[in-house]
Protein backbone atom coordinates (compact mmCIF):
# COMPACT_ATOMS: atom_id res chain seq x y z
CA UNK A 1 0.00 0.00 0.00
CA UNK A 2 0.91 3.75 -0.64
CA UNK A 3 2.67 5.63 2.08
CA UNK A 4 0.19 8.30 1.50
CA UNK A 5 -3.01 6.34 3.91
CA UNK A 6 -4.75 8.72 6.00
CA UNK A 7 -8.44 9.76 4.85
CA UNK A 8 -10.97 7.18 4.27
CA UNK A 9 -13.74 7.22 1.44
CA UNK A 10 -17.21 6.01 1.37
CA UNK A 11 -18.37 2.38 -0.01
CA UNK A 12 -19.86 4.30 -3.44
CA UNK A 13 -16.48 5.87 -4.37
CA UNK A 14 -14.83 4.65 -8.02
CA UNK A 15 -11.91 3.46 -7.96
CA UNK A 16 -9.16 3.89 -11.29
CA UNK A 17 -7.55 0.61 -12.17
CA UNK A 18 -4.44 1.87 -14.14
CA UNK A 19 -3.17 -0.43 -17.11
CA UNK A 20 0.07 -0.70 -18.13
CA UNK A 21 2.12 -2.82 -20.40
CA UNK A 22 6.02 -1.67 -20.71
CA UNK A 23 8.26 1.26 -19.57
CA UNK A 24 11.20 1.55 -21.49
CA UNK A 25 13.40 4.24 -22.45
CA UNK A 26 13.74 2.29 -26.37
CA UNK A 27 10.10 1.95 -27.23
CA UNK A 28 9.26 -0.08 -30.32
CA UNK A 29 7.96 1.68 -32.75
CA UNK A 30 5.09 -1.33 -33.60
CA UNK A 31 4.81 -0.78 -30.18
CA UNK A 32 4.66 2.68 -29.26
CA UNK A 33 1.44 2.59 -27.75
CA UNK A 34 1.77 0.24 -25.18
CA UNK A 35 5.40 1.77 -24.23
CA UNK A 36 5.67 4.42 -21.83
CA UNK A 37 9.17 6.14 -21.10
CA UNK A 38 10.88 6.05 -17.64
CA UNK A 39 10.34 10.10 -18.11
CA UNK A 40 6.94 9.70 -18.51
CA UNK A 41 5.96 7.09 -16.05
CA UNK A 42 8.16 9.08 -13.24
CA UNK A 43 6.55 12.13 -13.87
CA UNK A 44 2.83 9.98 -13.59
CA UNK A 45 3.78 8.73 -10.16
CA UNK A 46 4.95 12.42 -8.98
CA UNK A 47 1.60 13.25 -10.03
CA UNK A 48 -0.15 10.45 -7.79
CA UNK A 49 2.74 11.11 -5.22
CA UNK A 50 1.47 15.29 -4.99
CA UNK A 51 -2.17 14.38 -5.00
CA UNK A 52 -1.58 12.03 -2.17
CA UNK A 53 -3.21 8.61 -4.24
CA UNK A 54 -3.03 5.83 -2.41
CA UNK A 55 -2.31 2.75 -4.23
CA UNK A 56 -3.63 -0.34 -2.92
CA UNK A 57 -3.67 -3.90 -4.06
CA UNK A 58 -6.35 -6.50 -5.62
CA UNK A 59 -7.18 -8.19 -2.57
CA UNK A 60 -8.05 -4.77 -0.79
CA UNK A 61 -10.31 -3.79 -3.63
CA UNK A 62 -11.78 -7.69 -3.48
CA UNK A 63 -11.81 -7.33 0.02
CA UNK A 64 -13.71 -4.32 0.32
CA UNK A 65 -16.30 -4.94 -2.67
CA UNK A 66 -17.02 -8.27 -0.79
CA UNK A 67 -17.31 -7.00 2.71
CA UNK A 68 -17.47 -3.38 2.65
CA UNK A 69 -15.22 -1.14 4.87
CA UNK A 70 -13.49 2.37 3.95
CA UNK A 71 -10.92 2.42 1.42
CA UNK A 72 -7.97 5.06 1.85
CA UNK A 73 -8.62 8.29 -0.17
CA UNK A 74 -7.87 8.44 -3.90
CA UNK A 75 -7.22 5.05 -4.10
CA UNK A 76 -5.75 3.84 -7.25
CA UNK A 77 -4.45 0.06 -8.41
CA UNK A 78 -1.82 0.26 -10.53
CA UNK A 79 -1.68 -3.04 -13.00
CA UNK A 80 1.07 -4.10 -15.63
CA UNK A 81 0.42 -6.81 -18.15
CA UNK A 82 2.54 -9.38 -20.08
CA UNK A 83 5.33 -9.08 -17.50
CA UNK A 84 8.07 -7.08 -19.75
CA UNK A 85 11.55 -6.95 -18.62
CA UNK A 86 11.98 -3.70 -18.76
CA UNK A 87 9.20 -2.58 -15.93
CA UNK A 88 11.31 -4.64 -13.71
CA UNK A 89 14.36 -1.90 -14.37
CA UNK A 90 12.42 0.81 -14.80
CA UNK A 91 9.10 0.83 -13.31
CA UNK A 92 9.97 -0.65 -10.17
CA UNK A 93 12.15 1.73 -8.64
CA UNK A 94 9.74 4.63 -9.31
CA UNK A 95 6.93 2.59 -8.08
CA UNK A 96 9.30 1.64 -4.99
CA UNK A 97 10.42 5.09 -4.13
CA UNK A 98 7.03 6.33 -3.76
CA UNK A 99 5.88 3.46 -1.75
CA UNK A 100 3.49 2.18 -4.58
CA UNK A 101 2.17 -0.97 -5.03
CA UNK A 102 1.55 -2.64 -8.00
CA UNK A 103 0.16 -5.88 -9.53
CA UNK A 104 2.40 -7.91 -12.76
CA UNK A 105 0.23 -10.57 -14.68
CA UNK A 106 2.45 -12.77 -16.22
CA UNK A 107 2.28 -15.48 -19.24
CA UNK A 108 3.76 -18.31 -17.58
CA UNK A 109 4.90 -20.22 -20.56
CA UNK A 110 6.63 -17.39 -21.67
CA UNK A 111 8.90 -16.42 -18.53
CA UNK A 112 12.34 -15.60 -18.69
CA UNK A 113 11.64 -16.09 -22.45
CA UNK A 114 9.82 -13.20 -24.90
CA UNK A 115 6.78 -11.75 -26.06
CA UNK A 116 5.80 -14.79 -29.14
CA UNK A 117 2.51 -13.36 -29.29
CA UNK A 118 4.01 -10.19 -30.59
CA UNK A 119 6.00 -11.60 -33.40
CA UNK A 120 2.70 -12.44 -35.77
CA UNK A 121 0.66 -9.48 -34.63
CA UNK A 122 3.40 -6.70 -34.82
CA UNK A 123 6.79 -8.25 -36.18
CA UNK A 124 8.59 -7.73 -32.69
CA UNK A 125 9.46 -9.64 -29.84
CA UNK A 126 10.75 -8.00 -26.48
CA UNK A 127 12.09 -10.32 -23.90
CA UNK A 128 9.82 -10.87 -20.51
CA UNK A 129 11.35 -10.94 -16.79
CA UNK A 130 12.30 -14.34 -15.40
CA UNK A 131 10.98 -16.77 -12.41
CA UNK A 132 14.08 -15.29 -10.24
CA UNK A 133 12.74 -11.60 -11.03
CA UNK A 134 9.21 -12.39 -10.31
CA UNK A 135 9.85 -13.84 -6.97
CA UNK A 136 12.10 -11.13 -6.37
CA UNK A 137 9.06 -8.77 -7.13
CA UNK A 138 6.99 -9.75 -4.73
CA UNK A 139 10.14 -9.92 -2.20
CA UNK A 140 9.59 -7.01 -2.21
CA UNK A 141 5.73 -6.12 -1.42
CA UNK A 142 4.73 -6.19 -5.27
CA UNK A 143 2.17 -9.07 -6.73
CA UNK A 144 1.96 -11.33 -9.35
CA UNK A 145 -1.16 -12.50 -11.29
CA UNK A 146 -2.08 -14.77 -14.16
CA UNK A 147 -1.73 -13.60 -17.89
CA UNK A 148 -2.39 -17.13 -18.88
CA UNK A 149 0.26 -19.49 -19.99
CA UNK A 150 0.11 -18.37 -23.83
CA UNK A 151 -1.31 -14.88 -23.86
CA UNK A 152 -4.37 -16.02 -26.48
CA UNK A 153 -7.82 -14.43 -28.02
CA UNK A 154 -9.75 -16.30 -25.37
CA UNK A 155 -12.66 -16.46 -25.99
CA UNK A 156 -11.86 -17.99 -29.54
CA UNK A 157 -10.81 -21.17 -28.06
CA UNK A 158 -12.47 -24.39 -27.28
CA UNK A 159 -13.79 -24.68 -23.75
CA UNK A 160 -10.88 -27.21 -22.86
CA UNK A 161 -8.35 -25.48 -23.99
CA UNK A 162 -9.69 -22.40 -22.45
CA UNK A 163 -9.77 -23.90 -19.37
CA UNK A 164 -5.69 -25.37 -19.59
CA UNK A 165 -4.94 -21.63 -20.10
CA UNK A 166 -6.12 -20.47 -16.74
CA UNK A 167 -5.96 -23.05 -14.39
CA UNK A 168 -2.55 -23.82 -15.47
CA UNK A 169 -1.21 -20.85 -15.51
CA UNK A 170 -2.50 -20.18 -12.11
CA UNK A 171 -0.72 -23.39 -11.29
CA UNK A 172 2.39 -23.19 -12.28
CA UNK A 173 2.33 -19.24 -10.37
CA UNK A 174 1.28 -20.96 -7.34
CA UNK A 175 4.30 -23.93 -7.66
CA UNK A 176 6.73 -21.10 -8.79
CA UNK A 177 5.85 -18.55 -6.41
CA UNK A 178 4.85 -20.71 -3.26
CA UNK A 179 1.65 -19.08 -2.27
CA UNK A 180 -2.12 -19.12 -3.65
CA UNK A 181 -2.87 -16.62 -6.82
CA UNK A 182 -6.10 -15.20 -7.34
CA UNK A 183 -6.36 -12.55 -9.47
CA UNK A 184 -6.22 -12.56 -13.70
CA UNK A 185 -6.41 -10.54 -16.45
CA UNK A 186 -7.53 -11.51 -20.03
CA UNK A 187 -4.96 -10.83 -22.38
CA UNK A 188 -6.61 -9.06 -25.45
CA UNK A 189 -8.76 -8.20 -23.25
CA UNK A 190 -10.52 -11.06 -24.87
CA UNK A 191 -13.76 -12.47 -22.83
CA UNK A 192 -17.47 -13.43 -23.23
CA UNK A 193 -19.98 -15.11 -20.65
CA UNK A 194 -18.51 -18.22 -21.53
CA UNK A 195 -14.78 -17.11 -20.57
CA UNK A 196 -16.05 -15.61 -17.33
CA UNK A 197 -17.43 -18.43 -16.11
CA UNK A 198 -14.63 -20.45 -16.58
CA UNK A 199 -12.10 -17.92 -14.68
CA UNK A 200 -15.00 -18.17 -11.99
CA UNK A 201 -14.39 -21.90 -12.03
CA UNK A 202 -10.51 -21.92 -12.06
CA UNK A 203 -11.01 -20.07 -8.58
CA UNK A 204 -9.95 -16.40 -9.31
CA UNK A 205 -11.04 -13.94 -6.88
CA UNK A 206 -10.74 -11.01 -9.18
CA UNK A 207 -10.06 -10.47 -13.56
CA UNK A 208 -9.59 -7.29 -14.90
CA UNK A 209 -10.72 -6.69 -18.48
CA UNK A 210 -10.06 -3.94 -20.94
CA UNK A 211 -12.96 -2.35 -20.51
CA UNK A 212 -12.53 1.50 -20.26
CA UNK A 213 -13.15 3.41 -17.52
CA UNK A 214 -13.01 4.11 -13.41
CA UNK A 215 -14.23 0.75 -11.67
CA UNK A 216 -17.66 1.31 -9.62
CA UNK A 217 -18.66 -0.04 -6.58
CA UNK A 218 -20.87 -2.27 -8.23
CA UNK A 219 -17.85 -3.50 -10.78
CA UNK A 220 -18.31 -7.46 -11.93
CA UNK A 221 -15.02 -8.66 -10.02
CA UNK A 222 -14.40 -11.13 -13.20
CA UNK A 223 -14.49 -8.40 -15.29
CA UNK A 224 -13.09 -4.98 -13.76
CA UNK A 225 -13.01 -1.71 -15.59
CA UNK A 226 -9.24 -0.25 -16.45
CA UNK A 227 -7.85 2.76 -17.40
CA UNK A 228 -5.07 2.08 -20.87
CA UNK A 229 -2.51 4.62 -19.98
CA UNK A 230 -0.48 4.90 -23.43
CA UNK A 231 2.70 6.04 -24.60
CA UNK A 232 1.97 9.01 -26.23
CA UNK A 233 0.00 10.82 -24.39
CA UNK A 234 0.64 13.80 -21.95
CA UNK A 235 0.26 14.53 -18.53
CA UNK A 236 -2.59 16.50 -18.85
CA UNK A 237 -4.27 13.13 -20.30
CA UNK A 238 -3.26 10.89 -17.71
CA UNK A 239 -4.45 13.54 -14.74
CA UNK A 240 -8.15 13.18 -16.88
CA UNK A 241 -8.10 9.37 -17.45
CA UNK A 242 -7.78 9.43 -13.76
CA UNK A 243 -10.61 11.68 -13.09
CA UNK A 244 -12.89 10.22 -16.04
CA UNK A 245 -10.95 7.39 -17.94
CA UNK A 246 -10.51 9.24 -20.90
CA UNK A 247 -7.93 11.66 -22.43
CA UNK A 248 -8.18 15.37 -21.89
CA UNK A 249 -9.24 15.69 -26.05
CA UNK A 250 -12.14 12.61 -25.40
CA UNK A 251 -13.32 14.39 -22.05
CA UNK A 252 -13.47 17.66 -24.12
CA UNK A 253 -15.36 15.96 -26.90
CA UNK A 254 -18.28 14.64 -24.68
CA UNK A 255 -18.51 17.40 -22.76
CA UNK A 256 -18.91 19.76 -25.69
CA UNK A 257 -21.45 17.50 -26.92
CA UNK A 258 -23.58 17.59 -23.62
CA UNK A 259 -23.92 20.82 -23.65
CA UNK A 260 -24.59 21.17 -27.19
CA UNK A 261 -27.71 18.66 -26.52
CA UNK A 262 -28.48 20.28 -23.80
CA UNK A 263 -28.81 23.80 -25.36
CA UNK A 264 -31.20 21.86 -28.41
CA UNK A 265 -33.29 20.35 -25.75
CA UNK A 266 -33.80 24.03 -24.25
CA UNK A 267 -34.13 25.44 -27.33
CA UNK A 268 -37.02 23.10 -28.54
CA UNK A 269 -38.81 23.57 -24.77
CA UNK A 270 -38.82 27.83 -25.11
CA UNK A 271 -39.96 26.80 -28.84
CA UNK A 272 -42.68 25.08 -27.53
Amino acid sequence: MSLHTTRQVRLSARVPILMYHQVTPHPEPAFRKYAVTPETFAAQMRWLARLRYSSISLDTLVAHRDRGGALPARSVVITFDDGFHDCVDYAVPLLRAHGFAAVFYLVTELVGKTSRWLIQERGIELPLMDWQAARQLEQMGFQCGSHTLSHPHLAELDRERCRIELVESRRCLEDKLGHTVKHFAYPHGSMDEHVRALVAESGYASACSSRIGLSPPGDDLLALHRIPIEGQETLLDFACRLRTGQTFQAWLIRRASAIRQRLRRTSTSART
